[in-house]
Order: structure tokens, then C-alpha cells, then sequence
């Protein structure tokens, strides 16, 4: 009883601590579980700093389990999305955080790289193994792990039960096509079930129903399909520029050649448009993220009637674009050595993150773990897309986020507008590629 009474008067204390420094930090818009003062004899200040975005990750089962597991002050801070990169970008230059522990996306590491501690011995054989190919290539940036993947997600191929496993569709489609009515696994089969299910439903002359989504306003969907075409690089290598290439111009091909079964908005639609689409029930087949598999919404016509399969292949094989999220610590935190047993406790207890969003693991083991439970469909459809040697993430360069939103969108929005001169289009993108890179 005496050591009960004891438990619960540190907890007090601890609360009290937490509400003292929560109000000191005015502003800070964060979940706090932090104290005051340093750690005696380490030099090392008492709280750990942890930022991140909310649209990223949810850190927190991490963090409560960490205040468990070890030290018991730790200040959890979220931030809107759009404003989370330009503070890492400030405080890493000016060499000074107010942050032990960052949430970043994948491509931001090349971009921060020179900023951020090397994490090697994080990277045993045991923990390499354990994680999906893309996320291991991300986190390398000049030789160093700089960025420890907590999450890991792929756009996937949604579908509608509903026709899919129709009777009389799949008899139509089967005479129509030679072969029976499945989700699609290859270029041909896709192109073939999008044509299919592009229909008049109300007989008014206007089509009501899509076969597919097609993306001019991101470049994600493209990027997948030049790796189905066996790309060894996307947009660029270690010899320089190849958007060009062949397998470049075959998969802009393939995306261009879909026009005819998307909505006549494609060349300007995003995933956001795109995903409201499927759930008004106006396309049959939607490319989008894995992570989007558990929230639909109960209005949804479609609730209750989607399935998702890997994504397609191409002549390169099943292909996507893994999206990791990664943990790193800044080589100006006074916390460096706790912010890296930070990092060590997430990967760890990975598994937590399966009921936070975005409710996908980094770890193999623990996606496999899941894969075949009731409302867990799509790891299963993740692990196979992103386990695919032909998966490939966006390239790790700095100005990434500039080449894809000044060159490569308006390249694919002139394909999808009926530009069908796809070389001429990516010689044109290579020359402007370089004049960004050469940039100082």
C-alpha cells in the first residue's frame, strides 16, 4: 500500500511538473510531457524536444511508451504541415534547434543531410532486414543513415467489389476480353478493366462512370509507372538527368494512353480530388495511398464495397513509390545521445504506430504480423508493392520538390492534354532538369 501511495505521489509530481513547463511554453501548440532542468552529470538537458507533423505521423504511442521506458520528460510538439519544413530548414541553418528528435519526409533528408547525426549503428544486419528496401534507400544520404523510417506507405490499387464481383460484368467482361474479370495486375489488364467499366449508366449520352483515375496534378502515379517500365533510376542517377530514357517515355505512354477512361478533369486532378471521386462512386479503380484504406467515411456509397490489390506491373514487374516517414536527431541538439535511444525505442515498438495515424509500420515483421487480419486488406497489398525490387522512392536531392512541381507536372498535364510527342516532352524536361541542378 505504502509503495502504491508512493507511485501515485510521483505521479503528481510529475503532472505538476508537466502543467509548470506546458504553461512556460506559451504558444507551442503540443502534447507535453516535459520537466525542467538537467540531467545531473550528463550535461544533457532533462527534456527531450520532439517535432513533428500530424499529417506525418502521430508520435505519440511512441512517446508515452518511451516516458515509460525511460527518462519521463518528453515534449511532444506537432505543427501544420506546410510550416513544419520551413522551421527545420531555418533552425538547422542557423546550426541551433529547438528540437532533439524531427519527423521528416524521405525527401527532405537529402536536403537537411549535412545537419543531422549519423544513425550507422542503429542499422544492424537485424535491423536492415527488417525493413522495406525503400525506406533503407531514402535514409542513406552521403554514405550516413541519417533518418530512422518509423512509417512507411505506397499508393496501392483500389477497387469495387461491387462490379468487380458482379455476375454479369464478369460474363460481359470475359466475352469482351478472352480472359476472366479480376483486379488488374499488368498495363494490358488495367488498360483493358478501365475501358470496360467507362460507361453511360443513365443513358442521358454522358459518361457517369470512369474506369480509372488519372493524376495530372501530381507527378506520384507517373513515377510508379516509369518504374513498372523497368526503370533503373527515376528522373535521375549517380552519370546525371534521365527522364528521357526509354522506360521514361514508355511509362508517360501508358499514362497518357488511360486519357480516354478518366474524368475529363484529370490533366488538373490531385489525389485529394481524386479519392472524392471513388467515394461518390464515379470510377471504378483508384491508385492512392495504402494509408487511406481504413478511413471510409460511412456516406460513402462505396463503404463496404472496396477491395485493394497491389499496384500494377509493367515490364519491370509490380511497382510503386514508397512515401517513408523518418525520425532524425540535428547535430546541434544538446540531446543527441537521447534522441538517438529515442530513435532506437521507435523502431522497436514500431507496432504502436499501427493504431496511430497514418497506421502504417516501417518494420516487415510488423506489417507481416497484421496482414492477415479483418480490416487490415491493405498491408497485404503494401507489403507486395513495396517489397517488389522495382519499387522506387523519388529521388533524394535537394531541389526535388522544385524539378517535380516546375517540370514534371506540366510535362504530364501536356501528355494528358493530348500532347502524344512523349520524347519530345522529356527531352525538353532532361534540359530543364539540369539548368535546376546547376543551380548554386
Amino acid at each position: 500500500m505504502e509503495a502504491l501511495r508512493s507511485r501515485q505521489l510521483r505521479s503528481r509530481v510529475r503532472r505538476r511538473r508537466r502543467s509548470l513547463c506546458t504553461a512556460a511554453a506559451g504558444a507551442v501548440a503540443a502534447l507535453s510531457l516535459t520537466a525542467c532542468g538537467v540531467l545531473p552529470g550528463t550535461g544533457e538537458a532533462r527534456e527531450l524536444s520532439t517535432l513533428s507533423s500530424q499529417a506525418l505521423v502521430d508520435l505519440s504511442p511512441i512517446a508515452e511508451s518511451f516516458n515509460q521506458w525511460g527518462p519521463d520528460h518528453l515534449l511532444l510538439e506537432t505543427m501544420a504541415d506546410d510550416l513544419l519544413h520551413e522551421r527545420i530548414r531555418e533552425e538547422l541553418a542557423a546550426e541551433s534547434t529547438s528540437f532533439d528528435v524531427v519527423a521528416v519526409e524521405g525527401s527532405w533528408l537529402a536536403e537537411f543531410g549535412e545537419h543531422l547525426t549519423p544513425l550507422d549503428r542503429l542499422y544492424t544486419p537485424e535491423v536492415r532486414e527488417d525493413l522495406l528496401p525503400g525506406a533503407l534507400e531514402e535514409a542513406e544520404v552521403d554514405g550516413d543513415f541519417v533518418g530512422m523510417p518509423v512509417s512507411v506507405d505506397s499508393d496501392v490499387l483500389y477497387y469495387r467489389t461491387d462490379l468487380f464481383e458482379d455476375g454479369s460484368e464478369q460474363a460481359a467482361f470475359e466475352e469482351r476480353y478472352g480472359y476472366p474479370l479480376s483486379p488488374p495486375g499488368n498495363w494490358e489488364q488495367y488498360r483493358d478493366v478501365a475501358e470496360f467499366f467507362t460507361r453511360d449508366i443513365d443513358g442521358d449520352g454522358q459518361l457517369d462512370l470512369y474506369g480509372t483515375d488519372l493524376k495530372g496534378g501530381v507527378e506520384t502515379d507517373w513515377l510508379a509507372a516509369v518504374s513498372q517500365a523497368g526503370a533503373a533510376a527515376l528522373v535521375v542517377d549517380g552519370n546525371g538527368v534521365v527522364v528521357n530514357d526509354a522506360a521514361h517515355v514508355a511509362a508517360l505512354d501508358f499514362y497518357a494512353g488511360l486519357r480516354r477512361f478518366a474524368p475529363p478533369f484529370a490533366p488538373t486532378l490531385d489525389a485529394a480530388g481524386a479519392r472524392i471521386l471513388f467515394l461518390q462512386g464515379s470510377l471504378a479503380m483508384m491508385r492512392f495511398s495504402g494509408s487511406a484504406y481504413p478511413d471510409m467515411p460511412q456516406n460513402s456509397p462505396v463503404t463496404g464495397k472496396v477491395g485493394v490489390a497491389p499496384m500494377i506491373a509493367g515490364p519491370g514487374g509490380v511497382a510503386g513509390v514508397p512515401r517513408s516517414v523518418y525520425l532524425a536527431v540535428p547535430e546541434g541538439s544538446r540531446n543527441r545521445g537521447t534522441g538517438i535511444d529515442f530513435l532506437r525505442h521507435a523502431f522497436e515498438h514500431d507496432g504502436l504506430l499501427v493504431g496511430a495515424p497514418p497506421r502504417l509500420p516501417a518494420r516487415i515483421s510488423v506489417v507481416e504480423a497484421y496482414a492477415d487480419r479483418e480490416g487490415f486488406e491493405h498491408y497485404a497489398a503494401l507489403l507486395t508493392t513495396l517489397s517488389s525490387p522495382a519499387s522506387r522512392a523519388a529521388p533524394a536531392i535537394p531541389r526535388w520538390r522544385q524539378i517535380a512541381d516546375t517540370v514534371l507536372l506540366p510535362v504530364i498535364q501536356s501528355a494528358l492534354e493530348g500532347n502524344r510527342d512523349t520524347q519530345a516532352l522529356l527531352d525538353q524536361a532532361k534540359a530543364q532538369i539540369e539548368a535546376i541542378l546547376a543551380q548554386p
